[in-house]
């Protein structure tokens, strides 16, 4: 037993057992000693506040608590106490669901990139401000794009709702995704510009005036972002549009938060510029009761009146045209999302079918995953290859890397260097198979009740699956004598992770890419098993709901607002 001496609501020596003991466990003997409620008790060593939600798993030795270590208690009123546990709690959740938020956007984005058919009934496409579809380059790059997509909806949806603390940290990790992809590629898309937008905009309601200086990085790369996706002076977004005015909301809140950081930066000639720029936006965007009703006498609903006239300029029959074109654009996707809905189900009920009659070749394919424009590696032509000589694993990836072009494909295998390249990147794609399947095995042992450590000291020792439960129905110390050759295997599978990283360094195919391809049903069946539906279908649900339109319908009532509280503050400021 070890030794702590309490001072503060008791005093004197408490006997712990520093590694058994964790901080809940020295609160209540606190507590108990004090004659008060463990909520009202405040925990504090070296000066540091002892929280429970330190880690409850770690004890009180690997929080860095030593034998005759002097802790402070203090009382705090049980009200204080259960209120800064609830918003511990409220943290821990917050963060849990970010952390849930992050990894199905991954898996997300994962599985409409890596080769495999998508589970979801939508799909993912880019789209440049006359609608035509972006062709995305490596898989890496339609990795990085769909999860950015994905966390931007999620974003924008907490926006909506007011939630701008948590719409900031999705927002953080979208633009974090953004950046993996290929910057020529985004040079022809507007997300970038208008998510950091957003993001400063939550720094604006949430009054966060510390981030000022990265708030006015962000608008500078906003802005650039903006002309290089619409043009100078937008004349390419104007011609896309066919002379519509679709950004013009965005730009009034750009400017407006342009015309705050300047004046909180103390630079009130800018602010004035920028803050007169969006009133004028502001002025052009308020809808005549006159012309919302000869548009909504149409048919149309007012907020749908009101979003047109904003994009056409007041227009009547601009405004009409365009929800016209916008009615019959969403019945074409309803028709296509109806074929998707189709072909998947076609895909997972009758594949097994008739994989049955046509051998082994429907499997092959599976094995091999698909090209990026998502075409199976063509079997015959695969089968010429491998007729002058080459391996069959190698020549497949070098078609599915082609697209299928057999002289493309010829080329990279008789040159040393691609045909090295993508020895190394089978090589990889197998290691990281073998050690999927290790960590499935040790999820398998956990479940059913072992602790992890000896579960992974068991499975790296190697053997049979009966030699691996025998070894976990040991005592723990003769599982201990036997500790060197687990940490003989630990060492080598360390050693592949090593390899696996040097590899993907040295990979021109990108990190990520084809990740997926080859693995076998077990692996298939474990990966949806772990999948977080309910995280996944919030996600499904953001993309399903957007439209190509939705980032620039803005309602700028609060927008309005702040032009006029900015403007004012500007008059009655000093003369610089």
């Amino acid at each position: 037993m070890e030794k702590l001496r309490i001072g503060g609501t008791w005093v004197g020596v408490l006997d712990v057992e520093l590694d058994n003991w964790n901080i809940p466990m020295l609160r209540d003997e606190v507590a108990k000693r004090s004659n008060c409620n463990p909520h009202s008790i405040n925990l504090i060593c070296a000066g540091r506040i002892l929280k429970d939600h330190d880690d409850p798993t770690r004890n009180l030795t690997q929080l860095g608590i030593k034998n005759n270590a002097k802790i402070l208690s203090t009382r705090i009123s049980v009200e204080e106490g259960q209120s800064i546990k609830n918003q511990i709690m409220a943290e821990e959740e917050r963060s849990r669901r970010l952390s849930r938020l992050k990894a199905a956007a991954t898996a997300l984005a994962g599985r409409h990139a890596d080769g495999s058919l998508p589970v979801e009934d939508f799909n993912i496409e880019v789209e440049d401000q006359s609608g035509k579809k972006v062709q995305l380059g490596s898989e890496t790059d339609q990795r990085a794009v769909m999860m950015g997509l994905m966390l931007d909806a999620n974003g924008k949806r907490l926006i909506r709702q007011g939630n701008y603390k948590d719409a900031l940290e999705v927002l953080s990790m979208g633009e974090e995704a953004f950046s993996l992809c290929d910057s020529k590629v985004l040079e022809l898309i507007d997300n970038v510009p208008i998510l950091q937008i957003n993001m400063v905009w939550c720094y604006f309601m949430l009054r966060d005036i510390s981030s000022l200086s990265e708030a006015g990085k962000r608008l500078e790369m906003a802005r650039d972002g903006l002309e290089r996706a619409h043009g100078k002076n937008l004349l390419r977004l104007r011609l896309l549009q066919g002379g519509r005015f679709p950004e013009l909301a965005l730009h009034l809140r750009l400017e407006l938060l342009e015309g705050v950081v300047a004046y909180h930066s103390g630079q009130f000639e800018k602010a004035r510029v920028a803050l007169t720029c969006a009133k004028a936006k502001f002025a052009r965007l308020q809808v005549s009761d006159e012309t919302l009703s000869a548009v909504m006498q149409m048919g149309f609903r007012e907020g749908n009146a009101k979003r047109a006239l904003r994009m056409t300029n007041q227009d009547v029959g601009g405004a009409i045209d365009l929800l016209l074109e916008e009615k019959a654009k969403k019945r074409q996707k309803q028709m296509e999302d109806i074929e998707r809905r189709n072909e998947i189900w076609l895909y997972y009920k009758l594949v097994p079918i008739l994989s049955d009659y046509v051998g082994e070749s429907v499997r092959e394919q599976k094995q091999y995953g698909v090209t990026p424009l998502k075409k199976p590696v063509d079997i015959p032509r695969l089968d010429e290859l491998v007729s002058i000589g080459f391996e069959r694993e190698l020549a497949a990836e070098a078609l599915r890397r082609n697209e299928n072009d057999s002289d493309k494909a010829l080329d990279d295998l008789t040159k040393p260097e691609t045909n090295s390249n993508l020895q190394d990147y089978i090589e990889s794609k197998k290691r990281k198979k073998q050690k999927q399947d290790i960590n499935s095995e040790i999820e398998r042992y956990v479940q059913m009740g072992f602790e992890r450590s000896r579960v992974v000291a068991a499975v790296e020792g190697g053997g049979t699956p009966d030699e691996i439960m025998q070894r976990l129905m040991m005592p723990q110390s003769e599982a201990a004598a036997n500790s060197s050759a687990s940490a003989s295997a630990s060492h080598n599978v360390a050693g592949s992770d090593v390899e696996n990283q040097d590899v993907n360094k040295n990979n021109d195919v990108g990190e990520g890419e084809g990740e997926g391809e080859g693995e076998d049903a077990s692996s298939s069946s474990s990966s949806d098993s772990e999948r977080d539906v309910e995280m996944e279908d919030e996600i499904s649900a953001d993309i399903a709901s957007s439209d190509a339109l939705a980032d620039y319908d803005i309602e700028v009532n609060i927008e309005g607002e702040a032009i006029t509280q900015y403007l004012a503050m500007l008059d009655s400021a000093p003369p610089q």
